[in-house]
């Protein structure tokens, strides 16, 4: 058995040779990031496992790997790069890991905020440009944060927002018990009440366009939409055409519909947004995680292939 890194960057290779163990089924690391999945069939030829970061894995094209038995997703989004339901028929396995970035990600999310409050992107770019603007900022001490989605990133986000004296809402598409803290609400109360509304959700078919036109224009007045989960969670000409007319305050984003975000994207036009390049999870702490996980998923498949 063996497995194919599809799209290493040169520090998840640098880190996937580092944290593999003696006696590891052989991982081979293709150090192209760019590959395209026209070349996956040749890349995987004999390979039982790929290792994917963020390259689609379109099901006709897989039809083409007769070899391939399993996908390691490094994160919870495989759904953004493939049809987990159609490669089952196939006969393959998309395997997702989840935890490994929690810190990591709430940590952004914290940023994005206070950097939406105090508009510190259009700041900046009229410092770089020559200017020297002095506008007045939010001040979040003491105001209200409302978290759609209690997972692992949620609860840290939820540790953060509450240690500088924020008052934390929450909602979660199960029941769940609330942490220290944290108030849990439906979700109406949560769109109304929250300063700061703050995205924590997987993309699934349910949640797709769950943060709608409809709902956007339930939350507060002037409020501030922080998204580090998935783009396709929100409308989002939906929430262009509120962050235009100030009926949402400010944004700060970490992730898009299409990415990379085109050039000239009406959000890179926005003076009260944020944006980051899809990049909350890049840590070295996370990273660690990530490819530590990967590994241990293929150490499992290959037991059980072995029937050990």
């Amino acid at each position: 058995m063996r497995a194919v890194f599809v799209d290493a960057t040169p520090s998840l290779g640098d880190v996937m040779e580092r944290l593999r163990r003696p006696g590891d089924i052989p991982v081979a690391i293709n150090r192209d990031p760019d590959i395209r999945p026209e070349a996956l069939p040749a890349l995987l030829a004999g390979a039982e496992i790929a290792i994917d970061d963020h390259t689609h894995f379109p099901t006709e094209i897989v039809r083409r790997m007769p070899d391939l038995r399993h996908i390691v997703f490094l994160g919870t989004g495989a759904r953004s790069y493939m049809n987990p339901e159609e490669l089952a028929e196939l006969g393959v396995q998309v395997h997702i890991i989840k935890g490994y970035g929690d810190t990591a990600v709430a940590e952004m999310a914290f940023a994005l905020m206070w950097a939406a409050a105090r508009g510190l992107g259009d700041m900046h770019r009229e410092i770089v440009a020559g200017g020297w603007p002095r506008p007045e900022g939010r001040q979040l001490t003491g105001k209200t944060v409302g978290l759609i989605g209690l997972g692992g990133i949620g609860t840290e986000m939820a540790r953060l927002c509450a240690g500088v004296g924020m008052h934390v809402l929450a909602w979660n598409r199960t029941p769940k018990e609330a942490p220290p803290g944290v108030t849990m609400t439906d979700l109406d109360t949560l769109l109304a009440e929250s300063d700061v509304v703050s995205l924590h959700l997987l993309l699934t078919d349910e949640t797709r366009g769950f943060l709608s036109r409809e709902r956007l224009g339930k939350m507060r007045p002037g409020a501030i939409l922080v998204n580090t989960a998935r783009g396709a969670i929100v409308d989002e000409a939906a929430m262009i055409e509120a962050l235009g007319t100030g009926r949402l305050g400010a944004a700060g984003l970490d992730v898009f519909t299409e990415e990379p975000l085109p050039a000239g994207h009406p959000l890179t036009r926005l003076p009260n947004v944020v944006l980051a390049s899809h990049a909350a999870f890049r840590t070295p702490e996370a990273t660690d995680n990530l490819i530590g996980a990967a590994l241990d998923h293929c150490r499992r498949i290959a037991r059980e292939a072995s029937g050990g």
